[in-house]
């Protein structure tokens, strides 16, 4: 059968399956159409430190990248193992996890390869769907249990990474299971890269809370069209209006002009930005505003810069660069060298190096605080 007749009939089953089928769908249909005599969807858990099986949960993840698995999700690429092709599964960069194919008899041609590696990205889509549906692919994911506030915050994300022609967009929250008050967005359009990194104050679900109507505030000024500093002064009135000053939320806020590198941002609390520029790592003091919320009808000022291709951005919270062990701060002895060390990873492996640095660091042990990373690489527009 021609290819593009089978991937068309592949995703009419996939459409056809109930949503919480859709793996079981995608096992039947590997093996009739393209004769695999074993198929697994393995999703990443929310560490991204393993792959956890959704057809047969339970039967042990796969650690990333120190599995076959886990170096397909790592580097985005196809890795064959004996018997078995491991080919990524991901949407517009958001990398959701692996599609484990074994062959009893004559392994797949780079013809045939090059089909999986579609239908690959078409089980990621379908997936993405059907999430909206049904909790199946969620529990899958789950290594522990999600306390209530982490639930609300992992609801909140825009997902996970983000790639377009002009740049790389990856984040992660930790500790994952148990994330309390920090939190990104983002949002990309024919214009803007718009980024906010958020860490509201207090505790467990009143921090959750927090943050989500300030995440809910910010996005609906950004999608009423005002401009950077309208959208901040909006959602501090939001949040002012709400507790009166008596809580605030710290918030970076980036937009970036996709075709001239531009970036604009407000600095309103404790989230940083490293900015990697070839060989030299800078930590980007800003001009300090006030929290959202803080204090009634704030005035905001955007500061401006140039991206050139090739920078790196990495924004972090006050759980990463304030982060202690005993008399040892993070933020003063390792932080600059960590990211030193991971310019040749993706945004994504960026991220996900850095947060387990950070683990060791205080001993494999959720941290006090909650921490969150967001890495952009910047290409560029094509001429």
């Amino acid at each position: 059968m021609h290819p593009t007749h089978r991937l068309a009939d592949v995703e009419r089953a996939m459409a056809s399956a109930p949503a919480h089928s859709l793996g079981d769908a995608v096992r039947d249909i590997l093996h009739t159409r393209y004769g695999a005599a074993e198929a697994e969807v393995l999703l990443a858990d929310y560490r991204s430190r393993s792959l956890e099986p959704v057809l047969h949960p339970g039967s042990g993840g796969h650690p990333v990248p120190s599995s076959p698995a886990g170096t397909a999700f790592a580097q985005q690429r196809t890795v064959v193992d004996g018997d078995f092709h491991h080919l990524p599964i991901s949407v517009r960069g958001d990398r959701l996890g692996v599609l484990r194919l074994r062959w009893a008899g004559t392994p797949p041609g780079d013809l045939e390869l090059a089909e999986l590696t579609e239908l690959a990205a078409r089980v990621g889509q379908a997936l993405v769907a059907a999430e909206v549906v049904t909790d199946r692919f969620r529990r899958a994911r789950r290594t522990e249990r999600l306390t209530l506030a982490a639930e609300m915050q992992w609801d909140l994300l825009p997902g996970r990474g983000l790639d377009q022609a002009e740049f790389s967009l990856a984040g992660q929250l930790e500790p994952a299971y148990a994330v309390r008050g920090d939190n990104f967005d983002w949002s990309s359009d024919e214009e803007h890269l718009t980024i906010a990194v958020t860490n509201g104050m207090g505790e467990s679900v009143d921090a959750a809370l927090l943050t989500s109507l300030a995440i809910h505030a910010l996005r609906n000024a950004r999608r009423a069209g005002v401009e950077l500093a309208d959208q901040a002064a909006l959602a501090d009135q939001a949040i002012w209006a709400q507790h009166g000053g008596k809580q605030h939320v710290s918030t970076l806020l980036l937009q970036i002009e996709l075709a001239t590198g531009r970036l604009a941002v407000i600095d309103a609390g404790s989230p940083q930005i490293w900015r990697l520029r070839g060989d030299e790592v800078l930590d980007m003091r800003l001009e300090p505003q006030l929290p959202l919320g803080m204090f009634d009808s704030t005035h905001y000022l955007e500061q401006r810069f140039e991206l050139v291709p090739g920078d790196r951005l990495m924004i972090i919270s006050d759980g990463v660069y304030e982060a202690r062990s005993g008399e040892r701060s993070y933020g003063d002895e390792l932080l600059s060298a960590l990211l030193a060390s991971t310019r040749d990873l993706s945004a994504a492996e960026a991220v996900r190096a850095l947060l387990a640095d950070l683990s060791r660091f205080g001993g494999e042990a959720d941290p006090e605080d909650d921490a969150v990373a967001v890495c952009l690489d910047w290409r560029g527009r094509p001429s």
